[in-house]
């Protein structure tokens, strides 16, 4: 049982605090509010121990209550006690009650004052109900809001469930704080707060029955216009005491009105600005509340069902506001077409509005003429119109006084709301705080889920490496983990609800996360990476992605720079990456409007040779995209005319296999078909040496003789092992040279690998090739098989997860790089080629002419195998 003054029990220090004591005595259990009041006389005579501490007070009063039943609303003066164990302010009928009427749950509430509503009355917002309640005074109000703001403030700290990530002002007295920028602590009322106030009677204050006629019930009795008459007649007999010192100086009676007709003029203003001030805190305070309402839910949300419950609820919200703002623009829109009519109406009463307005001028003439003549003829100006009453001043005085009060009044309201906002907003702080110290601590614990699951599909694909020598019962159960595994991905989907990072089937460009193998060797090695990449993401989310994000955030307008060049090499965001390729295009290229679709009309016009063997790789364009992976697909007409655009912009390689893939990964970036257009243009010409995509593709063949030299000084020992075991490298790494790893890589590396492509030109290529061989160099090594190496560089780009790691490998661990090395090896094994090629055609035309010397042979002379049967 609750009492009226606290849940437990209480020692008494001064007859005006109640300090806790013992909550574990039972000696006053069962006893009542009046058992423990005292008189006065009694009370001073109680002696305490001393302690080290300060007692705290309990805050405790008599305040009124606003109560609603039917049409009648009344004031009923009710005990309040706080209680500070569950933050709630119980209220009873008297001091003396054992069980409360109700309570008052503080910990999500909100406090508000409105001049408005009278003196003395202030409302307690809740998440379920608005109590309005009342103090004897505006002292006393002041003293009950600052009270419970503080203890709310208090009981929200100490009972803090993620006290983690807490900002650092929550540590701060909240009292100094309101003391400085908002208003001072009040004194404590002691006759309306307090033990003195439990053992006077309940206060009675005037309800609004006493207002009410019996005879008519509906209607008011008008009391305040006899008060005013009382205090104009103290006032006329006072002598005007009231009144500014500048209209006592003023002897014409005039002047002294229009001073108090300027002074009304100002104070009015003054107390609009100060209501529109108000509403605005009245507006924030209701956004700040509801924001932490629905937070406090979500963080109190005892399942993860009850939490997609408030999401879906977001999310139908959403939704409904989507259709309302649907409806608002077609309102608009109508509206628009009405204004659009009225616009032109209103232009022709313009016009004659002008006629009007010439007719009249013409008319004021006449009026003015009249008029002078009249002042003429008066000579004496009527004296009536420039005396002024004792009553108007009055009422000006009156009005005036009013005014400042109001004035007042609306400032300490203004102080309260904002000492109100600010408590509000530290707390809803310290919730998305601790949200996001819970989001992080999820994103740690599903990174290390992921790792576990890679692990144990490791494991699995090992023990499905040895079923060939397991009992048939163990090779049994092996496939069936195998198939179990496999389909975590759907049972997941159906079983978890809720899941802060999902990995979803497709990628932001439309790339598949885990590619669908028909050997299930392969199936296993996909989803192991798509884990591994999913784990590695959500570590480096905070630690790595968002500061990143907020380079690029603060990042304006693009300019060529060693700052861009370190911000691009480390990746382009998602939300960045469309417009800083943009910029490189343009930048690199420069465009012709008209061209692109000049050359469309030609294509359309003409038939290119190359055409039918663009139609022929069109279906065999990124199958492990969605935007390609049909021939319906929409981005297919795309491509197809970009690629025709393309051959007709340059003759000298028309189509070369591969473009296909560069003007996709353009397409799915830009979007934009004429963009793709440019960036394959920018690739082709600008990024790539001249004849990479020739008929003999003689530049091609130069970077791999290139990247063998570099493969053996940058990674001698993995030279030297494929040297043992003759692997020609070139076989894997001219399709990673001729389309920039375009399916060699999963998406999320790909395209960092690109962005620093774009900016920088076919050093990246070269870079990250070596880097590719430097991750997976230890994995290499340790195979002593020719056929069984490659077989694992068939598919040991898609083991890597690490783009991080990978980026770290080519800009950092392969330096120095020099691009003039670059350029001298080129030119080096370009010679070297030509050479070796005008040989290889001396040999064929010696060929040709030899055969051509011996003639033709005489096919007459040759007898089948079916003739000699015969």
């Amino acid at each position: 049982m609750k009492k009226g003054l606290e849940s437990g029990a209480c020692s008494l220090t001064t007859p005006g605090n109640l300090v806790e004591s013992n909550p574990d005595s039972k000696s006053s259990n069962g006893a009542s509010a009046k058992d423990m009041l005292s008189s006065s006389g009694e009370l001073e005579n109680v002696q305490l121990k001393p302690s080290r501490e300060a007692p705290r007070k309990k805050l405790c009063g008599y305040l009124n209550k606003l109560g609603i039943k039917g049409p009648i609303k009344t004031w009923k003066s009710r005990w309040f006690f706080y209680d500070e164990n569950k933050c709630h302010l119980l209220y009873y009928r008297t001091a003396q009650d054992v069980n409360p009427l109700g309570s008052i749950d503080l910990s999500s509430a909100s406090f508000d004052c409105k001049v408005e509503n009278g003196e003395g009355v202030f409302e307690i917002r809740t998440p379920s109900r608005v109590f309005t309640l009342k103090a004897i005074s505006n002292q006393a109000m002041m003293y009950w809001l600052q009270q419970l703001q503080m203890r709310r403030w208090e009981f929200c700290n100490a009972q803090s469930r993620f006290p983690v990530g807490s900002s650092q002002f929550l540590n701060e007295p909240l009292a100094e704080q309101q003391q400085l920028h908002f208003l001072p602590l009040v004194k404590t009322p002691t006759e309306a707060v307090g033990l003195k106030a439990a053992s006077l009677p309940a206060p009675q204050t005037s309800t609004a029955l006493q207002n009410i006629s019996l005879k008519h019930p509906w209607t008011e009795i008008q009391i305040e216009p006899r008060l005013n008459w009382v205090r104009k007649a103290r006032w006329m007999n006072s002598g005007f005491p009231g009144f500014p010192e500048e209209l006592t100086r003023e002897r014409n009676p005039m002047d002294k009105v229009s001073v108090l007709q300027q002074q009304t003029l100002t104070l009015t203003e003054e107390v609009k600005s100060q209501k529109e001030l108000v509403k605005l805190l009245h507006k924030a305070l209701e956004a700040a509340q509801q924001e932490k309402r629905v937070s406090s839910m979500y963080l109190t949300a005892a399942e993860d069902k009850d939490r997609l419950e408030l999401v879906r609820h977001k999310v139908r919200q959403i939704a409904d506001l989507t259709s309302r703002l649907e409806a608002l623009e077609q309102e608009k829109k109508e509206l628009e077409q009405i204004l659009t009519l009225r616009d032109s109406h209103i232009k022709e009463l313009k016009e004659h509005v002008q006629l009007l307005m010439e007719k009249n001028h013409a008319k004021q003439e006449v009026i003015m003429a009249l008029t002078e003549q009249m002042a003429q003829e008066q000579s004496d100006p009527l004296q009536e119109a420039n005396t002024i009453t004792v009553e108007t001043l009055y009422k000006q005085q009156e009005e005036i006084e009013h005014l400042k009060d109001d004035i007042e009044a609306y400032k300490t309201q203004n102080q309260f709301l904002n000492s109100e906002i600010h408590q509000v907003t530290r707390l809803w702080t310290s919730v998305a705080e601790n949200e996001k110290a819970l989001l992080m601590k999820c994103a740690c614990l599903q990174a290390q889920n992921c790792q576990m699951e890679s692990k144990y599909l490791t494991v699995l694909r090992k023990l499905q490496e040895a079923v060939p020598g397991l009992p048939s019962s163990h090779a049994e159960l092996v496939r069936n983990l195998i198939q179990e595994a496999l389909q975590w991905d759907v049972k997941e989907k159906a079983e978890e609800g809720f899941n802060l990072n999902p990995v979803s089937e497709y990628d932001e460009y439309g790339f598949m996360t885990v590619p669908e193998y028909e050997v299930e060797d392969w199936k296993l090695l996909a989803k192991i990476q798509a884990l591994e990449i999913k784990s590695n993401n959500l570590r480096s989310q905070e630690v790595v992605e968002k500061p990143l994000r907020d380079r690029w955030n603060s990042v304006g307008e693009l300019s060529p720079s060693a700052e861009l060049k370190s911000l691009i090499r480390s990746g382009i965001p998602v939300e960045h990456r469309q417009r800083v390729w943009r910029w490189i295009v343009s930048w690199r290229c420069g465009h012709r409007s008209d061209l692109y679709l000049r050359l469309l009309r030609q294509s359309k016009s003409t038939e290119h040779p190359a055409c039918r063997q663009i139609e022929l790789d069109l279906p065999r364009t990124l199958t492990n995209n969605k935007h390609f992976s049909s021939p319906t697909s929409q981005l297919i007409p795309k491509l197809r005319r970009v690629l025709l655009a393309f051959s007709w912009h340059n003759p000298a390689i028309g189509y070369c296999q591969g473009l296909n893939r560069l003007a996709a990964v353009a397409l799915l970036v830009l979007e934009d078909e004429e963009s793709a257009f440019w960036c394959l243009v920018h690739i082709v010409e600008n990024l790539m040496p001249a004849d990479y995509y020739s008929d003999t593709l003689i530049t091609s063949q130069v970077d791999q003789r290139v990247f063998k030299d570099f493969l053996s000084e940058k990674l001698p020992r993995l030279m030297a092992h494929f040297e043992h075991y003759r692997i020609d490298v070139s076989l894997i790494t001219f399709n990673w040279f001729l389309v920039a790893f375009v399916d060699s890589l999963v998406s999320d590396i790909l395209l960092r690998v690109w962005d620093a492509f774009l900016y920088e030109g076919t050093k990246v290529i070269f870079r990250y090739a070596l880097a590719i061989f430097k991750y997976n160099e230890e994995e290499i090594l340790r195979i002593h098989d020719s056929v069984e190496i490659y077989q694992y560089l068939r598919f040991f780009t898609r083991m890597i997860t690490d783009g991080r790691k990978l980026m770290n490998i080519a800009f950092n661990d392969l330096n120095p790089f020099p691009m003039k090395l670059l350029k001298n090896r080129r030119l080096m094994h370009r010679e070297e080629l030509e050479a070796e090629l005008c040989e290889l055609e001396q040999i064929k035309a010696a060929y040709v002419k030899e055969r051509a010397e011996q003639g033709p042979q005489d096919l007459k002379e040759v007898v089948s195998e079916e003739e000699e049967e015969i």
